[in-house]
C-alpha cells in the first residue's frame, strides 16, 4: 500500500472519529461577537470559530463549520447583522470542522484557499466516506504564493502562508485596516501545545516559522481556530513555550532517548484524540527529528 493511500485512509478515519465525537458531545451554543470595522467572529456550534466580514455589497466568511446544520445557524446569525448576501468564503485549512459546513452555503460563491488545502480536500473526496468535503464546494480560487493582497468588496485582505504548520495548506487572513488576524488552527488554544497533521505534511518547525510571522504582523486581535481571542502577547507566549519544548525534545533526541523516555523526562501526559491523525506534540517532533 502506498504512503499516499495510507494518508488518505488516516484522514478518513480521523474525520469519521471526529464526527462521531461531535455527535456525542453537545456543542456550546453559537454566539456572534463584534470586533471592529464591520468584522465579527463566532464561537460555538459544531466546528471551529468563524469570521464574518461585512463588505460594501456582500459578506465574506472565514471558515464554514463542520455540519450543514451548524453552518445554517451561523448564516442565520449573519442575516441578523445584514441583508447583504454571502459572496466569498476564505478557508484557513482543510480540516472538516472548518470546511464541511459549506454544503449549506449558497451556490456560486468564490471559495478561496491555499493550493495545498485544495489538494488535501481532493484527496479526502477521493477517499470517500461520510466526512468527505462537499463535492460542489471545492476551492475555486487558490493561493499559490506566500503572500497575496486582495481587495474584496472594498475590504483590504492579506492572505499569508509562511510554511506548512498545522497542515501543508494553512492560510492566515490578515485585515490590516482593522488590525485583526484570523489564523485558523495554527493559533488554536484548546490544547497545551500545537496540534500538527503529519498526514497532511504539517511541521513543528514550520509551525514556529508561521507563529513568528503571525506575531510580527501589525495586529492587536488574533482569532484562533478554536478558543478565545488572543493578544499579540498571547501569541508570543505560545510561540516561546512551543519553541522551548521543541528545543528540549531536539536535545533529548540527540542524546538517543526513545519517545517514551522523552515523554517521561518532560512529564508529557498528552494523549492523542480518537482517529490518529493528530499526534501529541512531543511525538510529532520526535518523529520529525529521529525519522522514525
Amino acid at each position: 500500500m502506498t504512503i499516499k493511500r495510507l494518508r488518505i485512509i488516516e484522514l478518513v478515519v480521523f474525520f469519521a472519529a471526529a464526527s462521531s465525537v461531535a455527535a456525542q458531545t453537545p456543542p456550546p451554543p453559537l454566539s456572534v461577537k463584534p470586533l471592529r470595522g464591520g468584522v465579527y467572529w463566532t464561537q460555538g456550534g459544531v466546528g471551529g470559530n468563524t469570521g464574518i466580514i461585512i463588505g460594501r455589497n456582500g459578506v465574506i466568511i472565514i471558515d464554514a463549520k463542520t455540519t450543514p446544520d451548524s453552518a445554517k445557524e451561523m448564516l442565520s446569525a449573519v442575516a441578523k447583522l445584514t441583508d447583504k448576501p454571502v459572496t466569498h468564503v476564505i478557508l484557513t485549512h482543510s480540516d472538516a470542522d472548518h470546511v464541511n459546513g459549506l454544503a449549506a452555503f449558497p451556490k456560486g460563491l468564490t471559495i478561496i484557499a491555499h493550493e495545498n488545502n485544495k489538494k488535501e480536500q481532493e484527496a479526502a473526496l477521493a477517499a470517500g466516506g461520510p466526512a468527505a468535503p462537499p463535492r460542489d464546494y471545492l476551492p475555486n480560487q487558490v493561493v499559490a504564493k506566500d503572500k497575496e493582497s486582495l481587495k474584496i468588496d472594498g475590504v483590504r485582505i492579506v492572505l499569508l502562508h509562511f510554511a506548512p504548520a498545522h497542515t501543508s495548506g494553512d492560510l492566515i487572513v490578515f485585515l490590516p485596516d482593522q488590525k485583526i488576524v484570523f489564523a485558523g488552527d495554527i493559533t488554536a488554544t484548546n490544547h497545551p501545545f500545537p496540534f500538527i497533521h503529519l498526514d497532511k505534511n504539517g511541521s513543528s518547525e514550520g509551525w514556529i516559522k508561521s507563529a513568528k510571522g503571525i506575531a510580527a504582523l501589525d495586529a492587536d486581535t488574533f482569532v484562533p481556530g478554536h478558543g478565545d481571542l488572543q493578544t499579540k502577547a498571547d501569541v508570543q507566549k505560545r510561540l516561546a513555550d512551543t519553541a522551548e519544548r521543541r528545543a528540549q525534545i531536539k536535545e533529548l533526541v540527540a542524546q538517543g532517548k526513545s519517545l517514551d523516555e522523552i515523554r517521561k523526562t518532560l512529564g508529557d501526559t498528552e494523549n492523542p484524540p480518537p482517529g490518529g491523525a493528530y499526534r501529541p506534540f512531543t511525538e510529532v517532533v520526535y518523529k520529525e527529528l529521529s525519522k522514525n
